[in-house]
């Protein structure tokens, strides 16, 4: 009877975490100085689905994206991860996390693949996948070369493992980055304009890799200047201008019936 009980609770535990969102945001200020880059913005990731974030340079979206990863300290709202808040200390500029070791710990769950893929130049591929699990988090190094092996092969690049970065194509290198990310196995991965630096031929080979983790209902954030990809892989697509959101909604409905005049202008500018 114990046991049963016991089976049920876990059960519970289980489906209670799943509807909780893996990042959450709510009412986030960010300024730089007197610039005032986010103005209160909520957003909401929930397990398995992909955000993605639009708008024009300048709007705030990598800015957003940054403060989820807690890279960037805001000086108002609040930042959740699975439904635990980050704690800060000191008010508006001086406001800054308050416990390092929460942040840290929310940082290997949380996998960011940047614009520049800033892969170790001195280390080969592999060993740029393998660095952060066994040195950061102290795994096994045998079991994350195994696991760095396998995520090569998922992003296509498995031949590629003995090669240094400088050998490599500009999609080969952020397919590499985005196989560095994946063996943190993090809860979420924060794509920051993932392909904006790659040629149009190169940047269908990331655009691939992306639609596939997609697929297989990674919970990801995704700021990118490809409508396409968003409208493709999204489950709620964010546009932001001037610090705001000024609309959001399932793609379907966002890029089909827009209802803001500065969307259908940014969407008339950009899906060409």
């Amino acid at each position: 009877m114990r046991k049963e009980r016991a089976k049920r609770t876990t059960g519970e535990d289980i489906r209670l975490m799943a509807e909780v969102p893996v990042i959450e945001i709510r009412g986030l200020h960010k300024s730089y100085g007197p610039l005032e880059v986010l103005k209160g913005v909520d957003l909401t990731a929930p397990r398995g689905h992909v955000i993605s974030l639009i708008g024009s340079s300048g709007s705030g979206k990598s800015t957003l994206l940054r403060c989820c990863n807690l890279l960037e300290d805001s000086q108002q709202g609040d930042v959740l991860f699975e439904g635990e808040a980050v704690r800060w200390k000191g008010q508006g500029m001086a406001r800054h996390p308050a416990d390092r070791a929460q942040v840290t710990r929310i940082r290997t769950n949380l996998s960011m693949v940047f614009q520049q893929f800033n892969l170790w130049a001195h280390m080969t591929i592999l060993q740029n996948v393998m660095e952060a699990p066994v040195t950061v988090m102290k795994r096994n190094p045998a079991e994350v070369e195994k696991k760095a092996r396998e995520y090569l092969a998922k992003v296509g690049i498995a031949d590629k493992a003995d090669a240094w970065p400088a050998q490599l194509s500009g999609g080969q290198q952020q397919r590499a980055a985005i196989a560095r990310a994946l063996c943190m196995e993090p809860r979420a991965l924060l794509f920051d304009e993932p392909t904006s630096a790659l040629d149009p031929e190169l940047e269908q080979e990331v655009v691939k890799v992306i639609k596939a983790l997609a697929d297989e209902g990674r919970t990801m954030i995704l700021v990118t200047h490809d409508m396409k990809l968003a409208s493709d892989c999204s489950d709620h697509v964010i546009f932001l201008h001037q610090g705001r959101i000024e609309e959001e909604g399932p793609p379907t409905k966002l890029f089909v019936q827009p209802k803001s005049e500065r969307l259908r202008g940014f969407l008339s500018a950009t899906m060409v």
